[in-house]
């Protein structure tokens, strides 16, 4: 493996960890959360097809009997995407990102209890402190509860529980022969036209109108940045390591992206023990994702 290609799963890190800065810009410009939904997944439905385009157009075509794995994959993306979206608005975006990359925990619960696979006490062991590590960030220890929004915790939980559900399904239709592409363009398909009626499309004129041509420009980059070409990268890294290696460093990535563009953009700066949390989840999660421990 080139050390080169190690850079992919790192900008997809990064450029999820980005998301923070379009969710907030657009909440507070009057864009309700649903008809943001709308506006990332419908605007990434080109992107997607150009990869698929670009790289076997075969993979348009699908088979029935796939599809209700694409709509619980479709499903969830829109929990997740809500959940965190919440959670951005509501906690920083340090914490919010990593309570989404507490998901490899719930695999691991669900793994056991779905499909019997064995927990080990090294898991276990990674579990602790990964929970251990976003108690700390909460500020709950220093502040209180009044630090850190219950509800964006939970919003943030649940991110990461729609996010391992996903990662289950999308792993079945991938041992259906189905490319993670496929999966990913048919569910943002269906997710677009389930959001038809429920998108405000005078917010989205209304926001437009302050300026066509940068607004343009920023609902473009908010699709393509914190939600296609992550995904493009991500999916690209698997041809030249194995998913183990490329998701601890997206796992990293992500966070402390998160982390330093909540620092530099909205002053959200962590205390120390905030910080060693931060660390401590991120060892406890790169453990957790090592090749063999995760099965997605």
């Amino acid at each position: 493996m080139k050390k080169i290609y190690l850079i992919l799963p790192i900008l997809a890190g990064i450029m999820f960890g980005s998301s923070g800065i379009f969710v907030r810009t657009l909440t507070q410009n009057g864009i309700d959360s649903t008809t943001l939904l709308f506006l990332r997944f419908s605007i990434a439905i080109i992107p997607i097809l150009i990869a698929i385009l670009l790289t076997d157009k075969s993979l348009i075509k699908i088979d029935l009997k796939n599809i209700p794995l694409f709509l619980v994959c479709a499903i969830c993306i829109v929990g997740l995407n809500l959940c965190y979206n919440t959670s951005m608005n509501s906690v920083s975006l340090s914490l919010a990102a990593v309570l989404l990359s507490l998901a490899p925990i719930y695999v691991l619960v669900f793994a056991y209890i779905l499909f019997g696979e064995k927990i080990t006490s090294q898991k276990i062991i990674c579990m602790i402190l990964a929970i251990f590590g976003c108690i700390l960030m909460t500020g709950i220890l220093e502040d209180g509860l009044s630090h850190a929004p219950l509800f964006g915790i939970l919003s943030g939980i649940g991110a990461g529980l729609f996010w391992a559900v996903y990662l289950m399904a999308s792993k079945k239709s991938i041992e259906n022969e189905n490319h993670t592409y496929t999966i990913l363009f048919y569910s943002i398909i269906f997710i677009s036209i389930a959001l038809i009626p429920f998108t405000n499309f005078n917010q989205i004129t209304d926001f437009v109108s302050i300026n066509p041509t940068l607004t343009i420009i920023f609902l473009i980059l908010h699709s393509t940045f914190s939600f296609a070409l992550p995904y493009i990268l991500s999916t690209l890294s698997l041809n030249y390591m194995d998913s183990g290696v490329s998701s601890i460093f997206l796992s990293g990535a992500e966070p402390f992206a998160a982390l330093i563009f909540g620092f530099l953009i909205y002053f959200e700066i962590p205390t120390i023990l905030m910080f060693f949390g931060f660390i401590l989840s991120m060892i406890a999660m790169m453990m957790l994702s090592k090749k063999g421990n995760v099965n997605t």
